[in-house]
């Protein structure tokens, strides 16, 4: 039993307690163009297992390093210490020229690169790319666009059946939301913005995580990933207003992506026209991002090679828990691995057979 005294005692030591360190496993980087850099984390010291390189493409709003929260809540660090080549695009701080980023300069040009630089740095042909959120949206639009550099795509409750029951769906569509008229008096759309209408998703949340604090005020490990996560929900960005326009009149509004009319570059995105192997992973209390509008895709590609992966948990929550890291994480990594080995596999196939006609 908790005794009140030490509920008292780690209420009080909360007011001065430092801010969390976040994003610490070491990472350099490899590209940078306008804002957003692509990093690529240090190599263990044993060196890379694995050839094919891993992209992870976050979404546009949070910054990048939920992905690398903290040491032990950290998929990045849990894909490095395994082996893999990882990297992933932090996409900066939009400031005020960047109203006119299009939502193709981000999905085509920027991911472009970012599949290139990575590949052409690891010396492979191709990427493992996963997605989260958002950044699962662009990755999937990119894949259906320019499949040549995706070995695999893996979404992490990334949406693409805009039109579901989910209360952002329903405000997106709303009559009286004027995208023009954002994006002509803000230019880029401020974050508070978006953050306001995360926080009406769960009106009665804060008071959820005060309660919640009073009871764990002692416990030092559950406080630290509380505080990281907080400062990551925190520290959020605004959205390139062209970029967001498109965003919300094309998918939400119009459900583009799904029944094919999104165009970009001149080229229809189909979702058929997809044939990697495909990972949908979707979290059963996710309310940003209902797991039908993620699990869709899964039925709309051609991929002979996919699944679905549903599990506990919420939009956050499910993806940087430390159970998280004892459970998900290691499926996530089989699915490459996998698929690393059948390569493997194949390619020694190949060269049997061209030493064989060789031979004869």
């Amino acid at each position: 039993m908790i005794e009140p005294l030490d509920v008292i005692r780690g209420l009080a030591a909360m007011f001065g307690r430092p801010a969390p360190r976040v994003g610490q496993t070491p990472a350099d980087v490899v590209h940078e163009e306008n804002k957003w850099r692509l990093l690529r984390y240090v190599p263990r010291p044993e060196g890379i297992a694995f050839r094919t390189p891993v992209l992870l493409i976050p979404s546009l709003i949070n910054r990048h390093y939920v992905l690398d929260l903290m040491p032990g809540k950290s998929f990045a660090e849990h894909l490095v210490a395994h082996g893999h080549d990882v990297y992933v695009i932090d996409w900066g701080t939009p400031e005020a020229e960047d109203r006119f980023v299009s939502f193709e300069d981000i999905v085509v040009s920027a991911i472009g690169r970012a599949l290139r630089v990575a590949t052409r740095t690891a010396k492979a042909e191709s990427a493992h790319v996963l997605g989260y959120c958002l950044g699962g949206t662009l990755a999937v639009i990119h894949a259906a666009l320019a499949p040549e550099r995706v070995r695999t795509l893996m979404l992490v409750a990334a949406p693409v059946d805009f039109h579901d029951d989910g209360l952002l769906s329903k405000w997106t569509r709303t009559r009286t939301l004027d995208t023009s008229a954002v994006v002509e008096g803000a230019g880029n759309v401020p974050w508070p913005l978006m953050q306001g209408a995360f926080h009406l998703l769960r009106p009665t949340l804060p008071l959820v995580k005060a309660v919640t604090l009073a009871e764990k005020a002692w416990d030092e490990p559950f406080l630290d990933g509380f505080f990281a996560i907080e400062t990551w929900g925190n520290d959020n960005v605004s959205f390139p207003g062209e970029c967001w326009r498109t965003y919300i009149d094309e998918l939400y509004r119009k459900n583009a992506l799904m029944n094919g009319s999104l165009r970009l570059g001149g080229r229809a995105v189909e979702l058929s026209s997809l044939r990697c192997p495909l990972l949908c992973v979707t979290f059963e209390h996710d309310e940003i991002v209902p797991h039908r509008s993620a699990s869709i895709v899964v039925e709309r590609v051609a991929s002979t090679d996919k699944e679905h992966l549903h599990v506990a948990g919420g939009h956050v929550g499910a993806m940087v828990s430390k159970s998280a890291s004892k459970k998900l994480w290691p499926t996530l990594r089989a699915f490459w691995t996998a698929r690393d080995e059948n390569d493997r596999l194949r390619g020694e196939l190949m060269l049997r057979r061209d030493m064989v006609r060789v031979a004869r």
